[in-house]
């Protein structure tokens, strides 16, 4: 590189001389060297933050210790580069591309060191202090234009509505009516052929099961079992709000079709649907209003075991939501579980799905051949595996423990006075979610200006953290404490005493690096050895303005290769100087 830049500044500009130094011992001229033209003679400890890395440059009466210098590979650039990999991870959608300049502008706008980044990042588990530390970055956003309609425009498009939202209900009852109808037949037949056990022998039972589609006995009470609860959510659902106990007339049902033209036929039809949904909504009620005795049999018992031992009742339901909120975890985790492909739960999933696929190759031959029949469903428990696989399909059970869980904690909040809103589940979990919410507010999907903004705030100070901790953003190697420590242990006391911290380079004027580098440096420096840090007036200037300077000088002449010494040396000549990288500083 060194020839290149030669050869540019003598052939192509016409230089008369070229002289190589290094930046950041230019800034230390310019800041600290004396207005008289006396050698420059100073003394200190330069920290230089490039571009692509942090330098630590020993100055010794003026002259850079090179062999004792150190490099930490870690920059601007990189801290940038961290920043936007940070906020790209945290808004994986954002509705703009995020750019570098856009980045390197947030972090020197918004972005600071921590004198004590562990006990930072204690203070922000508060979502208080967390929003208290959040700085929003307010990107542009374009506002849609949406199309103006008339009031009578309007009107008729809410009527339209309204009419195909009342089809539609109509439809649906329709559907569930039919529905309900079949299953309760279904159940009757069920229910019938249980009850024709004793007509069997054990042989000819199993035979007759099998035709049903039934592997056992057990099967068969299983299905009868799921059409009852079913039967009975259903009719619950009839029965609310009915509370007219006319019995309609169906005057058609009982008459035979013989004597119907067509329009009679199928007004009995109607009415024969009609009746078997007044009579299914009568048992519902009748149902519910036995449900509704033993849930007050109930209460009255509970009331009196709470009468008679208050604390034995609330650590009973404690103890209750306890399990619940610990199945609900649970169910939670194994979710959460099903993300990982290496975790236990993903690979049985993925075990079953398998299983699915290879169904087929189970099949006899002799079946495969012939077409054998497809009995995959007529049983109940098939449809299980589905509802294995699929994480995002909602549990009945995670509903009703939710509202079991619901229904304990507010009978401990009415009747426990030790028990408060802070112990209940949707506490809990809306503390955990108020972190998230604070690290990471989420706007309305039709919040435009919202969706178009991001906050920072841990990344505030886990970028700058990078300096002193590279390894945190994957790059091996010592931080910027532990390096200047070593630098400094190679010096004896006298001259660590001469080497005050000077810093320089734009990242340098990143707010907290001073206090940072002292906090770093004092449990490890003798107690009465004072620690002084300075920085350069202009951090990203300063190193052209000391070079300007010494250009000016009497000096410049004897360190700079003229045009003659180029033409005989070629682009390889540079000479040895105060101020340059290779200098002939160096401590044994």
């Amino acid at each position: 590189m060194l020839p290149v830049t030669s050869e540019l500044m003598f052939e192509l500009y016409r230089v008369p001389s070229v002289a190589y130094c290094v930046d950041s011992l230019m800034s230390l001229y310019q800041t600290q060297a004396s207005p008289t033209p006396d050698p420059f003679t100073s003394d200190g400890l330069v920290i230089s933050f490039n571009t692509a890395s942090t330098s630590i440059i020993p100055v010794l009466n003026g002259k850079g210790i090179m062999s004792h210098a150190k490099r930490i590979p870690w920059g601007g650039s990189q801290a940038s580069d961290y920043l936007l990999k940070l906020v790209q991870l945290k808004y994986s959608n954002f509705s703009t591309r995020v750019t570098p300049p856009q980045s390197n502008w947030m972090l020197h706008n918004f972005c600071e060191f921590a004198t004590d980044y562990s006990s930072v990042l204690r203070t922000l588990k508060d979502p208080l202090q967390m929003r208290a530390a959040d700085r929003i970055v307010q990107f542009p956003f374009v506002v849609p234009v949406y199309e103006e309609k008339t009031e009578e425009e309007l009107n008729r498009i809410a009527e339209r509505r309204k009419e195909q939202g009342r089809k539609l209900q109509e439809l649906a009852a329709k559907t569930r009516m039919e529905k309900l109808v079949q299953k309760e037949s279904d159940l009757r037949d069920l229910l019938d052929l249980r009850e024709s056990r004793g007509d069997f022998s054990k042989r000819e039972w199993t035979i007759k099961l099998q035709e049903e589609g039934f592997d056992d006995e057990a099967g068969l009470d299983e299905t009868i079992k799921k059409l009852e609860v079913d039967l009975k959510k259903v009719r619950k659902k009839e029965a609310e709000g009915e509370d007219n106990t006319e019995e309609p007339s169906f005057p058609l049902v009982d008459v035979p079709d013989a004597d119907l033209d067509e329009e009679g036929l199928k007004e009995k039809r109607k009415q024969r649907l009609m009746k078997a949904g007044f009579e299914a909504r009568a048992r519902a009620k009748r149902e519910k209003e036995r449900e509704k005795a033993e849930k007050e049999a109930e209460e009255r018992k509970e009331e009196e075991e709470r009468e008679a031992d208050l604390g034995g009742w609330a650590r009973k339901l404690r103890g209750e939501q306890e399990a619940l909120m610990g199945k609900i975890k649970d169910r939670a985790r194994r979710k959460a579980a099903l993300g990982d492909r290496k975790s236990a739960a993903a690979q049985a999933r993925m075990k079953s799905i398998a299983n699915l696929a290879n169904d087929d190759l189970r099949v006899p031959k002799k079946k495969r051949k012939g077409g054998g029949e497809d009995l995959f469903g007529a049983d109940d428990a098939d449809w299980a595996i589905y509802r294995k696989i699929n994480t995002t399909a909602p549990s009945s059970d995670e509903e009703d423990d939710l509202a079991q869980l619901s229904l304990i904690e507010s009978k401990l909040l009415t009747h426990d006075p030790t028990f408060s809103h802070k112990e209940t589940h949707a506490s809990i979990t809306s503390q955990r979610s108020a972190l998230i919410s604070a690290f990471r507010p989420i706007y309305e999907e039709g919040d435009i200006e919202g969706n178009a903004r991001i906050h920072l705030n841990v990344e505030r100070w886990r970028v700058c953290e990078a300096w002193f901790s590279p390894i945190m953003a994957g790059v091996d190697s010592a931080g910027l404490g532990e390096v200047v420590q070593n630098v400094l242990s190679r010096f004896p006391d006298a001259d660590k005493r001469k080497l005050n911290i000077f810093l320089t380079g734009g990242p340098s004027q990143v707010p907290g690096l001073i206090p940072r580098l002292k906090a770093t440096l004092r449990p490890n420096l003798p107690t009465e050895m004072e620690i002084g840090v300075t920085r350069a007036q202009d951090p990203t200037g300063d190193a052209w303005r000391g070079m300007a300077r010494f250009s000016r000088e009497e000096e410049f002449g004897r360190v700079g290769v003229t045009r003659e010494e180029y033409d005989e040396h070629g682009g390889e000549r540079v000479k040895r100087w105060w101020g340059g990288n290779w200098n002939g500083g160096f401590i044994a």
